[in-house]
């Protein structure tokens, strides 16, 4: 039986409504995976109070006190700023419990409490991440599907990607620094919202400008979700843990990303590309429920100063002027009236930013932050990086379906060997940068993936698949070698309250990346292309890998100077 769109999208939001108390049941049945074992000796009453205080209102005064069920001790109280936890702890006893014993079962609780609230804040900002990020890439593959439903050009359809990668970068400083000034968890949480009912906006879409303008919307509540989630991880996790945090939550980035061509092809072909927004919205929902739950509210601050909205608007025309001229500079021709004008508006319109923000007391973007080496070099080598993987996401597809004939599907799951080794190597990393220091993980991750980059840019008419995926491998292990101490290293270089402009720069780092990555990229293909020969796209595909391999060394080099 073939549902109707409305029947289908009214089953969805029934499923929505139970989200909330589907995920509550989770909450409570794990207690952060650990309070199943002791309700199983509860009586009626002590699970209802536990129920009970799940489902109050944050903030509220939480009876506090021991009970025993089968020789368990549990406490539920309040912690830290208002927030609520589920605190239980063991405490084996022959039988009547002591206040002694109650004290240091609440001690214990405490702590692991804590443990497992950071965990669950990982979930929330790593899910809100991951989400972004795909649908940064995901719309690529099914531009197809789009232009034929909507019945409109290429030219015009190009702009459903496009709008998005522009917004979300010029907006990713400007809500990284109103983080800073109002509460990274409430830009965060807006982002959440806007996001999620963007999502459904692109879904219902009668036409082209409709989406258009729906991924509008989808990308500034993006940019808040980019510019605040390193900001939380960064004052959750203690600076022992930073770094495999981080390098968790940029595997969620990565593998959105990268997996979004493929998964967006999957969707549109056998649900339909309306199902590649729809998605988003129960998971959204989830994200939504943890992050309101887990994410600690900000300390409020006193004496807050002005938010440099001349600044920001300064910022984002001059980004958007530079990354339209980047982004369209291979189909215009780099030195056509259209680029040269884009180029100068952008150079005036940023060097009227940097004037402004040096001049004012409370600037958008503190540029002393630059002067601090360790910043300065991961921003850099975060760029070089991000130009060199998007090198590999733009040319080796190339490579792959026209220089060798594989179909969509099969090159899309060739490809996947590079984000599953990244999902290997970037937890290992974070968390050996966290004992060692972020300077020889970030140098060996770039080093290592200029040898993959090497090994790729070798290949040939007839190279063995095998070879191909043992460099992609090599690329995956590189890239997440380096991309989760030096994001740890770029936000350790910052002072707390500077946290939102930081996880900014870092992402509009990013953004800036893969724009440069695709224009130089495909600059270097349009070149060779155009002046024909055998093998025109192998060699091609071979020289920008080579150019790429070459940058992933200069990142070596940025990298050692932290």
């Amino acid at each position: 039986m073939v549902l109707g769109p409305g029947i289908r999208l009214g089953a969805r939001l029934g499923v929505l409504a139970l989200l909330p108390r589907l995920c509550l049941l989770v909450a409570v049945r794990s207690g952060s995976i650990r309070v199943s074992a002791s309700v199983a000796g509860m009586g009626g009453g002590a699970l209802s109070r536990v129920l009970a205080a799940a489902a109050a209102p944050r903030g509220a005064v939480v009876e506090r006190g021991a009970h025993r069920a089968g020789g368990e001790a549990g406490a539920v109280h309040r912690t830290g700023a208002g927030a609520r936890e589920f605190l239980w702890a063991s405490a084996r006893g022959g039988g009547a419990s002591s206040t002694g014993r109650a004290r240091e079962g609440g001690a214990a609780s405490q702590t692991v409490s804590e443990i497992d609230r950071k965990w669950w804040v990982l979930a929330a900002v790593g899910t809100g991440t991951f989400m972004s990020a795909l649908d940064g890439s995901v719309v690529n593959s099914i531009l197809p599907f789009l232009r034929t439903a909507l019945a409109t050009d290429v030219a015009t359809i190009e702009w459903v990607v496009t709008i998005y990668l522009l917004v979300v970068s010029g907006l990713l400083l400007g809500f990284g620094r109103l983080g800073d000034l109002r509460g990274h968890k409430g830009v965060y949480m807006t982002g959440l919202v806007g996001f999620v009912s963007s999502s459904a906006l692109c879904g219902l879409s009668p036409s082209v400008a409709w989406l258009i303008g729906a991924r509008a919307v989808q990308a500034i509540s993006a940019a808040m979700l980019f510019a605040n989630s390193p900001a939380i991880l960064t004052s959750t996790f203690p600076g022992k843990q930073r770094g495999q945090a981080l390098g968790l939550q940029a595997v969620m980035t990565y593998l959105g990303l990268t997996t979004g061509p493929s998964l967006g092809g999957l969707l549109a072909q056998h649900v339909g590309w309306r199902s590649v927004f729809y998605i988003n919205v129960p998971v959204g929902a989830v994200a939504l429920f943890l992050s309101a739950r887990f994410i600690a509210r900000d300390e409020p601050q006193t004496n807050r100063p002005p938010f440099d909205s001349a600044g920001a608007a300064l910022f984002f025309l001059g980004l958007l002027a530079l990354l339209v001229a980047l982004n369209r500079g291979h189909s215009w021709g780099w030195t056509s009236p259209q680029v040269i004008a884009l180029a100068l508006c952008s150079a005036a319109l940023l060097v009227a930013f940097v004037r402004r923000e040096k001049r004012i007391p409370h600037p958008m973007l503190d540029l002393r932050l630059f002067s601090r080496r360790a910043f300065s070099s991961a921003t850099l080598s975060a760029i070089l990086n991000y130009v060199c993987v998007y090198g590999i996401v733009f040319l080796v597809p190339f490579y792959l379906i026209q220089g060798r004939g594989l179909k969509t599907g099969q090159a899309g799951l060739l490809l996947t060997a590079q984000p599953l080794a990244m999902m290997i190597s970037a937890p290992i990393s974070g968390t050996l940068s966290d004992r060692i220091g972020v300077r020889i993980p970030s140098m060996a991750g770039m080093a290592v993936l200029a040898c993959g980059l090497f090994l790729l840019s070798r290949v040939g008419d007839d190279t063995p698949y095998a070879h191909i995926t043992m460099a992609l491998v090599v690329c995956g292990l590189g890239t997440g070698t380096f991309i989760a101490p030096n994001s740890s290293g770029l936000m350790g270089a910052a002072p707390p309250e500077k946290q939102g402009i930081a996880a900014g720069v870092l992402a509009t780092a990013r953004n800036a990346g893969m724009v440069l990555g695709v224009g130089l990229s495909g600059a270097i293909l349009t070149t060779i292309l155009h002046a024909g020969g055998d093998s025109a796209v192998v060699r091609a595909v071979g020289a920008g890998l080579l150019v790429d391999a070459a940058l992933a060394v200069a990142g070596v080099l940025t990298a050692a100077l932290r």
